[in-house]
C-alpha cells in the first residue's frame, strides 16, 4: 500500500511555495530518495501483470530464505514510499505480506483478518502497484489479525485506523484483490481510464 501524503498536499498554498529553499545537502538526499523509490517501484508488480490477480498459496515452510525474502521486501516497501508490500506484488504466490503498523515493521505470513465490530470508514488509498492512482474504499475499521511471523511464531493483533486498513489492502493483494475491485462504479471508471493507456504503453 502506497504512503498516503495527501493530507500534507494543501499545507502551503502559492505564496508560501518558497519560504524555505533546500540546502545543497537536502536537495542531494531528496534526489536520491527519489531514485531508490524509481529502482524499487521498477521492482514491484504493475497493474495488468497476471500475478497481482492470482491468488496466493499458504506458507509451509519457515525457513531462511523466507526470512531473506521480507527482509528485501521491508527495504523495498520502504525505498518505494509504502507502509505495506504483499508478496505477489514481487512476484511470489505465497500468503504473506510486510507493513509498517503503529511504526514498527511487521511480517504476517497466512493471515486471517476478522473485522471486530461493524464499524466501516471510507478513505481514499494508494497502491505500490497502481502508480499515483488514489481510489476511496469502504473497510472495516477495526479489525483482528491472526498470523505467523517470518519464524513461524504465531502473531495476534488488534488494529484500528489507518493500521487496519494497511492490513486489509495486503491481504486482499493476496487473494488477486485491488482498490479498483473495491471503490465506487465512477472512481472505478476513470482509474481505469488512466491506467489503460499505461497497459498499451508497457
Amino acid at each position: 500500500m502506497a504512503h498516503d501524503h495527501h493530507d500534507h498536499d494543501h499545507d502551503h498554498d502559492e505564496g508560501h511555495e518558497h519560504e524555505h529553499e533546500l540546502t545543497d545537502a537536502e536537495a542531494r538526499a531528496e534526489a536520491e530518495r527519489l531514485v531508490r523509490r524509481d529502482v524499487a517501484l521498477a521492482q514491484i508488480r504493475q497493474y495488468g501483470d497476471p500475478v497481482l490477480r492470482m491468488r496466493a498459496a499458504e506458507v509451509e515452510t519457515f525457513d531462511d530464505e523466507l526470512a531473506r525474502v521480507t527482509e528485501r521486501m521491508k527495504l523495498l516497501m520502504h525505498d518505494a514510499d509504502g507502509v505495506g508490500l504483499a508478496a505477489t506484488q514481487v512476484g511470489i504466490l505465497r500468503r504473506f505480506f510486510v507493513a509498517t503498523l503503529d511504526g514498527e515493521d511487521r511480517v504476517l505470513v497466512n493471515p486471517v483478518v476478522t473485522p471486530v465490530g461493524s464499524d466501516v470508514e471510507v478513505e481514499q488509498e494508494g497502491c505500490l502497484s497502481l502508480g499515483p492512482i488514489r481510489l476511496p474504499v469502504e473497510r472495516a475499521a477495526r479489525v483482528r489479525v491472526e498470523a505467523r511471523d517470518e519464524t513461524g511464531e504465531p502473531v495476534s493483533l488488534e488494529l484500528e485506523g489507518a493500521d487496519a486498513r494497511v492490513v486489509q489492502h495486503e491481504l486482499d493483494h493476496l487473494d488477486g484483490t485491488l482498490i479498483i475491485d473495491r471503490t465506487d462504479p465512477d472512481a472505478r471508471r476513470e482509474a481505469l481510464g488512466q491506467l489503460r493507456p499505461r497497459l498499451v504503453l508497457a
